[in-house]
């Protein structure tokens, strides 16, 4: 109810100045080492206190997803600090790889476990079923191996295993996708299993080219809507029908996890994303459904507030920032710091309304630039 009062005071008075809101934008842009590791800094306590609890996995899928995607967020942004503030590197990459061991457990794997009747990703290397979900855990882990050089190796090993069975499975499919959950393929999954594989190759030396250069083809040929150029939210991965609209929240996040494994296709889908930002004020969103198509909010999209989604604004800030579209970051930032409530404590910066899962993700999102791909 306060996001909703606060969008519509402005919308109602249509003066309202953005000086207030919004003043660390270019502060996040210049890549601020006081304000990024405050924030690293809070990430790193809820990792502390998630280890005191010990708190099981969530069976619910959408509960199991957001506990792992807490944990990979936060070892995602804590490696893009460490990448663009080396003097910090050796504190910080022991946290990263805690927070990607977590995303990497089998119980925190139990709810795509369940979708797959039972069937366990990393029991199943051999097999055709995609597992994509777990691409997100495996980005995580690449990036801890590329700057932990105390990375366990016996989870190593696991790691190039299940790399393995994602290059021949997406060498395989004849739309650069893999499911994700039976019948299930989402191309914003799939980026995230090119990532994954990029990183692999970086840390490790391995030459993943092949894979990537028919995945990035495939992104252009079967999955990108070119009228929007939005990525479909979900599609099949033998047939490449689309079995949602072309979406915004699919796309930002796309273009993030793409930025990883291929520059340009993440340009190319940022600027998919920026077709679609709608301003007020000094204040923008990027709008979930392209003109033409219609739907409304759920798991993927968050609320969506006069077409507005609150998840698309969010994820559009790591491509905003990391391919220099100062503007538009400016614009996104200052929703973000309007409706996120952002507060300072005991030297730690926090976003009250998304709790540990915000501040995860604002952390990997707000430090993106220094994973693109070369």
């Amino acid at each position: 109810m306060r996001a909703v009062a606060a969008f519509s005071a402005v919308a109602v008075c249509g003066i309202v100045t953005p000086a207030w809101c919004g003043t660390d934008a270019d502060r996040w842009l210049d890549g601020d080492r006081v304000l990024g590791r405050s924030l690293a800094d809070e990430a790193i306590a809820f990792e502390d206190q998630d280890d005191a609890a010990q708190a099981p996995s969530a069976t619910n899928r959408f509960a199991g997803e957001w506990a792992l995607v807490t944990h990979q967020m936060t070892a995602l942004g804590l490696a893009q600090y460490c990448l663009a503030h080396p003097e910090d590197r050796a504190a910080l990459a022991p946290q990263v790889t805690r927070a990607a061991l977590k995303s990497f457990r089998k119980e925190m794997r139990r709810f795509g476990t369940d979708a797959w009747g039972g069937e366990d990703a990393m029991a199943s290397l051999g097999g055709p079923h995609g597992h994509a979900y777990l691409a997100y855990a495996a980005l995580a882990i690449g990036m801890a191996r590329l700057l932990d050089p105390a990375f366990p190796p016996d989870v190593a090993r696991q790691h190039d295993a299940l790399i393995a069975a994602y290059e021949r499975r997406l060498l395989a499919s004849p739309t650069g996708l893999i499911e994700t959950y039976p019948g299930e393929a989402y191309p914003t999954d799939t980026a995230a299993v090119a990532g994954a594989i990029a990183v692999h190759g970086r840390a490790t030396g391995s030459d993943h080219a092949k894979v990537l250069a028919r995945w990035a083809a495939m992104v252009q040929k079967v999955q990108i809507h070119a009228p929007s150029g939005f990525v479909y939210q979900r599609m099949d991965a033998t047939t490449g029908k689309a079995h949602d609209a072309p979406r915004g929240s699919g796309t930002a996040l796309a273009a993030y996890f793409a930025g990883f494994a291929d520059r340009s296709v993440a340009r190319q889908l940022a600027e998919g994303v920026f077709r679609h930002e709608a301003t007020f004020s000094g204040f923008s969103g990027i709008r979930e459904y392209a003109d033409g198509t219609t739907g409304q909010g759920d798991i993927d999209s968050g609320p969506v507030l006069l077409g507005v989604s609150v998840s698309a604004t969010g994820f559009a800030l790591a491509p905003a920032r990391a391919h220099g579209f100062r503007g538009a970051f400016e614009r996104l930032y200052r929703t973000t710091d309007l409706f996120g409530a952002p507060e300072s404590h005991g030297g730690r910066l926090r976003f009250r309304s998304g709790g540990a899962f915000g501040d995860a993700f604002l952390l990997a999102m707000l430090t993106s630039g220094p994973e693109l791909a070369p």
